[in-house]
């Protein structure tokens, strides 16, 4: 595999331009797309001319660059993702249903909780996290609740790492957060207000493979409202069974 002077492979360097992309800047100019990915615009441009070939990044009538279709198309094929997100839908319409709130499905991959669905609520004003958006695990209520069920060398790991303070209310202490973790596995449920974003409160509760070990998280994103945990918590709690017994029925491994 080809390498730069500075010793990135082509690889790397494609991986920089595409994740260059995001909901905040969908298209931009190939000078713009080559800042951002930190790459000289001689190397952008024939990596670009590329890309575009593929269908990989498209090119706009004025010119601007935007992530190709064919990127969606390659991603979604075989995703373990995919899925786990066929699965759960019909429940996550049941919990929308029910309470009228955002409602998300999130994993951990690579170190950060990654939000592979998210129903959207009209009755509700929150902005909620976007598909394919990631959160930091310990500032968010589905990091929270994957990380109390996950092994203890992940535990560990995350705990080990910087934590970044997201909010004022972002428990950064690395001591505090195993006595949550605790809290959370005994009531079968994270609530905590704040964390992630100052106006809401993500409820988040886990979803269990055929096999016993978390899989996902299931998420309502409410008003920073002590009155709507009682009232969300039972009807994520049913989705996410109603999740682990059609994962367990289809036979589908949702790790993989």
């Amino acid at each position: 595999m080809a390498n730069s002077r500075s010793g990135d492979s082509v690889i790397s360097r494609v991986v920089r331009l595409m994740s260059a992309f995001d909901r905040d800047l969908p298209t931009m100019t190939l000078s713009g797309l080559a800042r951002r990915a930190c790459l000289p615009l001689t190397t952008a441009h024939r990596l670009v001319d590329d890309l575009v070939l593929h269908g990989l990044i498209e090119r706009l009538p004025d010119g601007n660059l935007r992530s190709g279709m064919r990127m969606w198309e390659l991603a979604a094929r075989g995703s373990r993702a995919l899925n786990l997100r066929e699965v759960a839908l019909p429940f996550m319409e049941d919990v929308q249903a029910g309470v009228h709130q955002h409602t998300t499905l999130a994993v951990l991959d690579h170190g950060t909780v990654l939000y592979v669905e998210r129903l959207s609520s009209p009755a509700s004003s929150l902005q909620a996290a976007h598909i394919a958006q990631r959160m930091p695990i310990h500032a968010a209520s589905s990091g929270l609740v994957l990380l109390a069920h996950s092994v203890p060398a992940v535990q560990e790991e995350v705990l080990a790492g910087p934590l970044a303070q997201v909010t004022p209310e972002t428990i950064t202490d690395p001591a505090l957060i195993p006595k949550h973790l605790a809290e959370i596995r005994q009531r079968g449920y994270v609530a905590i207000p704040g964390i992630g974003v100052t106006e809401w409160t993500g409820i988040a509760v886990p979803v269990f493979g055929p096999d016993g070990i978390v899989a996902a998280a299931l998420n309502a994103i409410v008003p920073r409202d002590e009155a709507a945990v009682p009232v969300t918590v039972p009807a994520l709690l049913t989705a996410a069974h109603g999740i682990a017994r059609a994962l367990k029925a289809s036979g589908a491994d949702p790790r993989r």
